[in-house]
């Protein structure tokens, strides 16, 4: 049903497919986003395949009637999204950090990967879904479910979150002192035992205070420390790829002087901040 006082939608409660699809109590509850009605009924008959402990609580096919759906209904434990929807992308529905259910991205285009996930996503899988590629992104999300139920590493990031956090943080420019609000700043970097603040713009700003104090106050989700010289911010990331004996190469923006690299010890690690 819809919410009272807004036109009707194509916003469900997914039945028939809300059954649970073992019959048996639902251990895994989805939530579908696709506007093309034969793509849609394909991944429903496909997850019932590969993953008969799934149930489909509900499906949209517009950004708009997907955002009505998870305000108004529990957060699913798993969303199964196209990403170009009737109405845009479903990016859009990460843009508050309202939502906080993992994704898996279903699409037939690969020019949204990054932005993919950095919006949660635990995986992106490409048109026509094959029954391994959807098997495989479910144990994943079981995978990180178990790993996450009350792990010290999930304690320890709560608790990061629930931490005072700062909102800018000053530098010099010349012989002035700058405020420079933290959503504004790409990354932090270390050169010759100097620390400084590279802003969007591309603007530095020296920084008395040292990395590892500025990390503690930081957003865990929006910053992570690639190494000893580098703390970056995730729309800073333009691509990343592989560097030799499982390390990871970033290109950043703006760019970086020298050589950004994320060491093999650290390159899991940043695999799965990046996938948050």
């Amino acid at each position: 049903m819809n919410p009272p006082g807004r036109p009707k939608g194509e916003y469900r409660r997914a039945e028939p497919e809300g059954t649970p699809m073992n019959g048996l109590s639902p251990r895994l509850s989805v939530f579908i986003a696709e506007d093309e009605a034969p793509a849609r009924a394909r991944l429903v008959e496909t997850l019932r395949r590969v993953a008969p402990h799934a149930e489909v609580a509900g499906w949209a096919a517009s950004v708009l009637d997907a955002a009505d759906w998870l305000a108004h209904h529990p957060p699913p434990d798993l969303l199964l999204l196209d990403i170009q929807l009737a109405d845009g992308l479903s990016l859009e529905l990460f843009a508050d950090a309202g939502i906080a259910s993992p994704v898996v991205f279903t699409t037939a285009h690969d020019e949204f990967v990054l932005q993919a996930f950095r919006a949660q996503a635990i995986d992106y899988l490409l048109k026509p879904i094959q029954d391994d590629a959807l098997a495989a992104a479910i144990a994943k999300h079981a995978r990180l479910a178990r790993h996450f139920a009350g792990s010290d590493a999930l304690l320890g990031l709560r608790a990061r979150l629930a931490a005072p956090q700062r909102l800018r943080v000053v530098g010099r420019k010349g012989a002035h002192f700058v405020a420079l609000p933290i959503e504004q700043v790409a990354y932090f970097v270390t050169a010759d035992k100097l620390g400084f603040a590279v802003a969007t713009d591309g603007t530095r700003c020296l920084l008395d205070t040292p990395l590892a104090e500025l990390e503690a106050g930081l957003d865990p989700a929006r910053f992570f420390r690639v190494n000893r010289q580098y703390l970056v911010s995730a729309p800073a990331i333009v691509r990343f790829g592989p560097a030799g004996k499982g390390r990871l190469a970033l290109a950043l923006a703006p760019r970086a002087d020298g050589e950004v690299v994320v060491s093999q010890e650290r390159a899991a690690a940043f695999r799965e901040w990046l996938a948050q």
